[in-house]
């Protein structure tokens, strides 16, 4: 087995930062209406800035694959070049297309030789899904390198335009066309970025993240989905696809929109989070005290305290001096923002030589976590 490193970081958030004020300039007003919950969801997110690869009249400035594209590039110099890339391995919730994968269209737009490619899907933790193909494909000796990403861009997908149809078609039924709180609460969580780290089986530079391990746990074998796009939740708790709607349907029930079950969510985010968490600590002889830095990717802010006292409970409760975290800053940007906020730690000169990272990476979808322990040389 081959040691694996991370020995470069970078990231690329499109355009300027956007004020919690400006948000509905980008995004749009459903039904020509201000969105009541935007104010109460912004107050328990606490995020205060984000990021959106659109213009203030809804179109694109860039693609999903051009965001993670411009995230790799700065990965690049005279020691490791385009052409030195082996494994690119991508992962994103948000894709520009369904097919071809989403590292396809990257590695068209890198526009460098043949290298192998994975695509992670999913929600959250598609980005430590694609980070842990790079990682395996070091430790095994498949490939000396990987590049591996996660980006969003789901501005587009959070446009009003995607949810007039529906209020329109509530109003004809002579209902209030008010979108359902499953919907509007997700366009006031979400935004753009991408962000990559270079693996090799040597450090490289001043510093280096060796990746001492790297686990995962899915719960839906026992949960029903929370979080999810491309279809729609009956009343048993199935999901109904696309597929099996029509194409009115699509339009009238807002059937592609982000859609998050937040009784689920509260149910089970933080103690399924705190369970998989000691897991993956007690498996591999990790105790908090061996911690230096603990960055968790949380959707919101109002989740913090709860999930420090679930640590604790659990007996690897982190002192709050451990916890790094860029949410207020950057955003929520789902599989990318466990790469936004490691990129700032390592790039911040703070690591010591020696210092241990733990990483935390919950999903909603049906109920996933990821984990990865760091350590810095």
């Amino acid at each position: 087995m081959f040691e694996v490193y991370i020995t470069k970081a970078a990231k690329y958030l499109p355009n300027e930062a956007v004020s919690n004020d400006e948000m509905e300039a980008y995004l749009g007003l459903i039904n020509d209406t201000a969105s009541k919950a935007r104010r109460i969801i912004l107050r328990n997110n606490k995020i205060t800035s984000r990021y959106y690869a659109v213009d203030k009249e809804g179109k694109s400035t860039h693609s999903n694959a051009e965001l993670t594209r411009n995230a790799i590039l700065p990965l690049f110099d005279e020691n490791f070049t385009p052409q030195d890339v082996e494994v690119l391995s991508c992962g994103t919730s948000t894709p520009d297309i369904f097919l071809p994968s989403h590292a396809a269209m990257v590695h068209g737009l890198l526009k460098n030789k043949s290298v192998e490619l994975n695509s992670s899907t999913g929600v959250c933790c598609a980005g430590m899904n694609s980070l842990k193909f790079g990682f395996l494909s070091i430790r095994s000796g498949n490939s000396k390198n990987a590049i591996c990403t996660g980006s969003e861009k789901v501005s587009t997908w959070l446009n009003a335009q995607k949810y007039n149809h529906e209020a329109d078609n509530l109003k004809s039924l002579e209902e209030q066309p008010i979108i359902a709180f499953k919907k509007d609460f997700l366009r006031w969580m979400l935004s753009d970025g991408a962000g990559a780290f270079l693996l090799e089986n040597k450090p490289r530079g001043p510093i280096s993240l060796k990746i001492e391990w790297m686990e995962a746990f899915s719960y839906a074998y026992e949960l029903e989905t929370c979080m999810y796009a491309g279809g729609d939740k009956l009343e048993n708790g199935e999901i109904k696809g696309w597929s099996d709607y029509s194409p009115e349907q699509w339009l009238n029930e807002s059937v592609f929109s982000i859609k998050q079950d937040v009784k689920l969510l509260d149910e089970f985010i933080l103690s399924k989070g705190a369970e998989s968490m000691k897991d993956a600590m007690d498996k591999n002889n990790i105790k908090s005290e061996d911690i230096n830095y603990f960055i968790p990717h949380v959707s919101s802010n109002f989740f913090v305290e709860g999930l420090k006292k679930g640590l604790t409970e659990k007996g690897i409760g982190m002192s709050d001096d451990k916890w790094f975290m860029n949410l207020s800053r950057v955003g929520n940007v789902g599989s990318a923002s466990i790469y936004l906020a490691l990129e700032e730690l390592l790039n911040s000169g703070n690591l010591k030589k020696g210092d241990k990272i733990l990483l935390s990476v919950p999903e909603s979808g049906r109920f996933s976590f990821a984990y990865a322990y760091l350590t810095v040389c």
